[in-house]
């Protein structure tokens, strides 16, 4: 055999192997599969801190986690600012809200294709005119108008509410140590009165999966309309946490988690 021959013989072999090697990486790339973002959502007298026992656990699993602000304005004001940021993220959304958080959630998602489930944390999913306060309302036992401080009068209209300190645990937080319930009171967010009682122009649990997650030992929003919101959404999963408090992802962060990631392993592409 001449030595062009064996020459021209390894240069072919050195190119198909060239070719498959890179290939092979594009070829996988397209098959692999993008865990969702997980954007939480929290609510009333509380900020974002609130997940802070429940992101570790998700980021531990591979999910970019974004814990978004919500002013505690208004329905449309705080879920416009939601919407906005989850226009900044590419691929599936599963968007969980805790609290009047529901609310929020069920307008920020509304025409977003990219939000592929809805979790709702011992939250409000309104139908479309129905408020927090008239959830609330739909059923006894929330204590919260008792437990209130005296409102803050706001420089341009409307009041501030917030839960009065030493009243903060038992209201709020019941099964949460106590040194953590004095910090979250102390750290707690007022929402306006406003936001509370405003009607929800949308409701995007009509059209996206959702799961619920909540504590029977609920004293903000009453158990009983937590269940009554997750039947009427056709729940894919609805946990009701024996003795948990309003603050479920505080106390009980495992549970809360499980949930997320149920909902997230429907939502890839």
């Amino acid at each position: 055999m001449s030595t062009r021959r064996v020459l021209t013989g390894v240069a072919a072999a050195v190119a198909v192997a060239l070719t498959f090697a890179v290939a092979a990486p594009a070829a996988a790339a397209v098959g692999k599969q993008t865990k969702p973002t997980i954007v939480l959502v929290h609510g009333a007298f509380a900020d974002s801190s609130s997940w802070n026992a429940v992101i570790p656990l998700l980021q531990a699993q591979g999910y970019p986690v974004v814990a978004a602000p919500n002013a505690l304005r208004g329905v449309q004001s705080d879920a416009a600012e939601v919407a906005a940021l989850l226009k900044t993220i590419s691929g599936p959304i599963v968007l969980v809200g805790h609290s009047y958080g529901g609310s929020v959630i069920s307008n920020a998602a509304e025409g977003n294709p990219n939000v592929k489930a809805l979790v709702y944390v011992s939250a409000f999913a309104p139908e479309v005119g129905e408020s927090a306060a008239s959830l609330s309302g739909k059923f006894p036992g929330s204590t919260l108008a008792q437990a209130l401080a005296p409102p803050v009068a706001l420089a341009g209209g409307g009041r501030d509410l917030y839960i009065d300190r030493a009243k903060f645990r038992d209201q709020f937080a019941a099964d949460v140590p106590e040194a953590l319930a004095a910090q979250m009171g102390a750290g707690q967010r007022p929402i306006t009165e406003a936001a509370l009682n405003e009607a929800s122009p949308a409701a995007a649990w009509k059209n996206i999966p959702s799961w619920f997650v909540y504590g029977t030992a609920d004293k903000n929003i009453p158990p009983q309309a937590l269940a009554f919101m997750a039947q009427r959404a056709g729940a894919k999963e609805t946990v009701a946490v024996d003795g948990a408090s309003h603050v479920v992802m505080v106390s009980q962060p495992d549970r809360v988690a499980q949930v997320i990631q149920n909902a997230a392993a429907t939502a890839t592409q």
